[in-house]
């Protein structure tokens, strides 16, 4: 029945070109590429074409235009202990957290063919920023590529547009507060003339969508679904999908215990559904496919909800799978099949109409970053450093893993030949 249900992903105004890497996850946002002649194995002294140590801090994804990649990083001065110490003073967060007195958030940009690096542009100065966990960065939402604009999220420390031509920062926005606890890390989504994003901290939580031309706001819909007692349980750090549901355009919206359904252009609350179980600080982006919405609920007991959205726009959920589930990373969908990979280094398969188990098998230590599916492989990235490349199918089936220097929190960006992989630590360009 829930199969009769148009579920299909809108490409903001990109074609799936295997030139082009313009935002997270891709042009369709679901982690798909069009690139061929992609690398399977590699190292430290195999197959890299160049490596480029990096400046700063941060975990955003590069994106890849007209031969050049862009990146966002932040450079900080940490506080002192004492002075860290009196800004922690009453927080709730036991979190061990990065506490810094003023931070430079910057862009950066590289030759893809060389490797050169050629430009390195401050666009932000932020003094006295929220805390990040120390596992996150103040450049960890990416950026967006389109028409000569580069539109970069760095959380509460502000929204600018930067030309990638001129260098020119066209406009910027400062007002879009919210206590996030452990840092930024939802990225915004380009849909027609919006920008649009996910404020969910433990003070408020909104979706919000601003004009790309100026920077301004269009719209502003406050989260409706009863909120834990616990602000600590309000947060998420989800990035919103656009997909039309049913012939209609809707922003598919994961926050902490409920999914949301939105008219991108007026921000007008369509749908929400109750996860039932506790769900928090859940930062995985949604994937569609088979008239179903997919996503990972996050913290507690991460579960994969498969949402069927009939055409009165009442969601339900057409079933559910509990097993090594990530807390973190995104899944990726190929045709009726759905892969994932959880926090404890096990990937599984799972039969995305019917939610039955294919197979389930350790291949890393811990999965944070969302996985790939490219030249007809998967892509799943390890915090240690570790790709793991597999071939799609019934049965798992590992290719190669490679070991790279410094750990993996961001997704590789792939264009035809080529496959850009950001480490802690320096920029590859990794080539067969």
């Amino acid at each position: 029945m829930f199969r009769a249900c148009a579920i299909l992903v809108l490409v903001g105004g990109c074609c799936l070109a295997d030139d082009v890497w313009p935002e997270w996850r891709g042009p369709t946002g679901q982690g798909h590429s069009a690139a061929k002649n992609l690398p399977v194995s590699w190292g430290e002294s195999k197959n890299v074409a160049w490596k480029l140590d990096l400046k700063g801090r941060g975990n955003s994804t590069p994106v890849i235009v007209d031969g050049k990649v862009w990146l966002t990083t932040s450079t900080d001065k940490q506080s002192s202990k004492e002075e860290a110490a009196q800004r922690r003073e009453g927080s709730t967060n036991s979190m061990p957290m990065r506490v810094s007195d003023s931070v430079s958030l910057r862009v950066l940009c590289v030759d893809l063919e060389s490797g050169k690096q050629l430009h390195d542009v401050e666009v932000l100065n932020q003094k006295n920023p929220q805390m990040v966990h120390i596992d996150n960065t103040y450049a960890t939402p990416s950026p967006i590529a389109e028409d000569g604009r580069l539109y970069c999220y760095f959380g509460p420390s502000g929204f600018v547009c930067l030309d990638m031509t001129s260098l020119r920062v066209l406009w910027e926005n400062r007002d879009l507060e919210v206590a996030h606890e452990n840092g930024a890390a939802s990225s915004p989504v380009l849909w027609k003339n919006l920008l649009i994003l996910h404020c969910d901290g433990i003070d408020q939580q909104y979706v919000t969508a601003l004009d790309k031309a100026t920077g301004k706001p269009v719209w502003k819909t406050q989260r409706s679904g009863k909120k834990h007692k616990n602000p600590q349980l309000r947060k998420a750090y989800a990035t919103p999908l656009v997909a039309a549901v049913n012939g209609q355009d809707q922003v598919i919206s994961p926050g902490a215990d409920w999914l949301y359904g939105y008219d991108p252009a007026t921000g007008k609350e369509l749908w929400r559904l109750s996860y039932g179980d506790l769900g928090f600080s859940n930062s995985a982006r949604p994937v569609v496919g088979n008239g179903l919405i997919y996503i990972c609920t996050g913290y507690m007991k991460s579960r994969l909800l498969a949402v069927h959205v009939d055409e009165s726009n009442t969601p339900k959920i057409a079933w559910e799978y509990r097993n090594q589930v990530p807390n973190v990373a995104s899944p990726v969908l190929i045709e009726e099949r759905i892969y994932f990979a959880s926090d404890k280094g096990v990937v599984s398969a799972v039969n995305a109409v019917t939610g039955k188990k294919i197979f389930s098998d350790r291949i890393g230590a811990r999965f944070w970053s969302s996985p790939l599916f490219a030249d007809g492989r998967l892509y799943f990235f390890d915090r240690t450093g570790t790709t793991v490349v597999m071939e799609p199918g019934s049965k798992s089936k590992v290719l190669a893993k490679n070991k790279l220097d410094g750990q993996l929190f961001a997704t590789a960006a792939p264009v035809d030949g080529s496959l850009v992989l950001r480490t802690d630590k320096a920029l590859y360009r990794i080539a067969p």
